[in-house]
């Protein structure tokens, strides 16, 4: 019976798992469909409010927005790279952060800290759109969307008193909208000198957390706490107007140079000069030049048979960088036929000069700067020189206003004094000769005239060519006269021709600190001139 029992009980047991998994077939899996349904797609105006405003975030900015424009082809690139940004971000910041650890290293009891794990995880930010800005200044910008929902792996362990603890940041997600301003544009790779970037938004940020393998965002209110706390910080520190600057070029390169002051010299007199006449004189004169400058040398009167002259004339030098740069000093003695003779030079270093202090040098004049030169050891005179140093205002670089009226003790108003008008010529448009069109510039202030170079065969052309005018008081009642010329060949009667000027008043220039403007030339039919100038301030 035993047996009996035990076989009916195992083709029962078979019996019911058989009819049960086939009333199971029946009842759960046959009535599914077999066929894929399709997807039920509602257009965005037919969408509820709720619905739509769940649905908005996920939504790329070149939709919502239509002056931001796709960028596929940059998400695309930037998946493919990934895997090698991924390691170069992580060295860089294991390279960056290593002196940071090392400073906290032996102190608080801790032994060791360093990167367990760096992983920007295998998922790549991506970019929803871009925005461009068109303005005549010389620099770009840009206003990318960026989203990032990655699976970064960041585990940072510390060994503190003989014990290990270790903090995981998981899960890094962002969104933020940049303005990133690429500026000065320069003609030197990578043709931008600084990149500026600020926020124009509160950025979105969620990560997780844990701290000993604990997940402190599973506690309860701290997840929204901390997701705000640092959403917060950033904006405080990047949200627009601030603004976070790295340098691309080093002003060293000489890309980014700009004047940061002027140099006023008074070449007073010299005394005990060589005697190079035959009648035992000299007819000294002195020719000043800032190192570093491609402009010709500014030069005194000459003071014809005098061995101990004075000239209490005074001169202005543009400077650029004083730490680097000398004022160099040349004497000599004119000659009406031959080669004018060399009776001493000197040096005079920028960076022995103190801001807006007036120093007096007496300059032991020699034939050379060469130390080992034997000619140096002869006395040649001495030369007496008055040099200050006057740094432009800070504000006249990073503000684009500052006023040219100061208020004295007494209430009075009165003119700010001295400054330098720069003066930027960056291109033409529409201007045409009568044959070929070589088009250059004349600028003509206060009777002095310069000129851009020649650019040949252009009705276009694009110069970006920077003057320097170093005045004594603000021009605030005069004018400066801008004129396109046409070069023609040496063959024609008139080897220049007028396509058209402009005169432009300098008062709102000295008010406002800057213009930058395109104007249309006078006689001519369609030429316009785009035209950048500055008031700078000492």
């Amino acid at each position: 019976m035993g047996f009996v029992s035990t076989i009916l009980g195992l083709i029962g047991f078979s019996f019911g798992v058989s009819l049960g998994m086939l009333i199971g077939y029946f009842f759960f899996i046959y009535p599914q469909p077999r066929g894929v349904k399709e997807p039920i797609t509602t257009q965005l105006r037919d969408m509820d409010t709720k619905s739509l405003n769940k649905l908005l975030p996920e939504i790329p900015m070149w939709i919502k927005n239509p002056d931001y424009e796709r960028i596929d082809w940059l998400n695309k690139f930037l998946h493919d790279m990934w895997p090698y940004l991924d390691v170069a971000i992580c060295n860089i910041i294991r390279s960056t952060m290593k002196p940071i650890f090392d400073q906290y290293i032996g102190k608080y009891g801790i032994e060791t800290i360093e990167f367990e794990t760096l992983s920007l995880g295998t998922l790549p930010p991506t970019f929803q759109g871009i925005k461009v800005y068109e303005i005549q200044d010389k620099e770009l910008v840009i206003e990318p969307a960026i989203r990032w929902a990655g699976n970064a792996n960041i585990v940072v362990a510390l060994n503190l008193f003989h014990f290990k603890f270790s903090a995981q940041l998981i899960d890094l997600q962002l969104s933020l909208v940049p303005r990133v301003t690429l500026k000065p544009l320069v003609p030197t790779f990578p043709c931008f000198a600084n990149i500026n970037a600020s926020l124009m938004e509160k950025p979105k940020v969620d990560f997780g957390f844990k701290l000993l393998n604990g997940d402190l965002m599973a506690i309860p209110g701290l997840h929204h706490f901390v997701q705000d706390m640092v959403a917060k910080q950033i904006a405080n520190m990047y949200h627009w107007p601030r603004v976070l600057e790295l340098p691309i070029l080093e002003v060293s390169s000489g890309a980014t140079k700009r004047p940061v002051g002027i140099l006023n010299v008074k070449v007073v007199r010299a005394m005990n000069l060589l005697k190079m006449d035959l009648l035992g004189k000299s007819d000294p004169y002195v020719k000043l030049k800032l190192s570093g400058e491609r402009l010709r040398s500014k030069r005194t009167s000459i003071k014809m048979c005098n061995l101990n002259p004075e000239w209490n004339e005074n001169f202005k030098f543009v400077v650029k960088d004083p730490k680097t740069q000398v004022l160099e000093l040349h004497v000599f003695d004119w000659e009406k036929v031959k080669l004018h003779d060399k009776l001493g030079m000197q040096v005079v270093p920028l960076r022995s000069l103190t801001p807006h202090e007036t120093t007096t040098f007496t300059l032991d004049l020699l034939k050379s700067l060469n130390p080992n030169d034997a000619h140096n050891k002869k006395s040649r005179g001495k030369l007496v020189v008055e040099l200050t140093f006057d740094p432009f205002k800070e504000d006249n670089w990073s503000m684009g206003r500052q006023s040219c009226v100061q208020t004295g003790e007494d209430g009075d108003e009165f003119a700010s004094t001295g400054g330098m008008l720069l003066v930027t010529i960056e291109s033409a448009q529409d201007v045409e000769g009568k044959k070929k069109t070589n088009p250059y510039v004349e600028i003509v202030f206060k009777g002095e005239k310069k000129e851009t170079k020649v650019i040949k065969k252009s009705r276009d052309p694009r110069w970006d060519e920077e003057f320097q005018f170093t005045l004594d008081e603000p021009p605030m009642e005069d004018k400066i006269h801008i004129e396109v010329m046409n070069k023609r060949s040496r063959i024609s009667l008139h080897t220049k021709e007028s396509l058209g000027h402009v005169d432009i008043s300098l008062a709102d220039v000295v008010n406002n600190g800057r213009i930058n403007e395109t104007y249309h030339l006078i006689n001519s039919k369609n030429g316009m001139i785009h035209v950048e100038i500055k008031w700078i301030t000492t």
